[in-house]
């Protein structure tokens, strides 16, 4: 299946596009709050000499969007990726969001630029959240994400480590959007 991974997408107040090397300052001022990475297993990554390995490794996968304000303000990024155990498949995850911008309707849009355009190739798109992360954990729910199973798993190329995966297919984010937005 042709799918691209950066797609440069806008509406609903924000835009995803490609991420660059000219991204990284702006990146890293989104994730320097340690509340950003609060509940996070990577606790420290508000950190410099973290963040900046972290971004390099995003940057390397040539599968990662920064996701900007109207106004062009970098607020976080995220990643599409092929979940590891299932093939012909994709996966949205790597993401974070500045802690300025929680709680309200920024991670809905964010991932409704993300899913629509999966879904224009996918049926369904895959989340593999760290058992500890409650809080992503809690949030894939209310866009209509449903926990399949948990599994050992090597993303990115990374250890081998335990995740919950939850699936979410259209017809369930439909379901999940706000009476009027569809």
């Amino acid at each position: 299946m042709a799918f691209d991974p950066q797609p440069t997408r806008s509406g609903y107040g924000y835009s995803i596009s490609p991420m660059t090397e000219a991204d990284r300052d702006a990146l890293y001022h989104a994730a320097s709050d340690p509340v950003t990475w609060a509940g996070h297993p990577a606790s420290d990554r508000y950190k410099r000499e973290v963040f900046d390995p972290y971004f390099d490794s995003l940057l390397a996968s040539q599968e990662t969007v920064i996701l900007r304000t109207e106004d062009g303000v970098v607020i976080g990024c995220s990643r599409y990726y092929p979940a590891p155990d299932v093939p012909n498949s994709i996966s949205i995850g790597y993401t974070f969001i500045d802690s300025k911008y929680w709680g309200g309707a920024t991670n809905r849009a964010f991932k409704r630029l993300m899913l629509e355009y999966a879904f224009e190739t996918f049926d369904e798109v895959w989340l593999h959240i760290a058992p500890s992360n409650i809080r992503s954990q809690k949030a894939s729910v209310k866009i209509g994400a449903k926990w399949r199973y948990d599994a050992d798993l090597s993303l990115g190329g990374g250890a081998v480590q335990p995740w919950k995966c939850y699936t979410v297919s259209q017809a369930d984010w439909n379901a999940a959007l706000p009476s009027g937005t569809n």
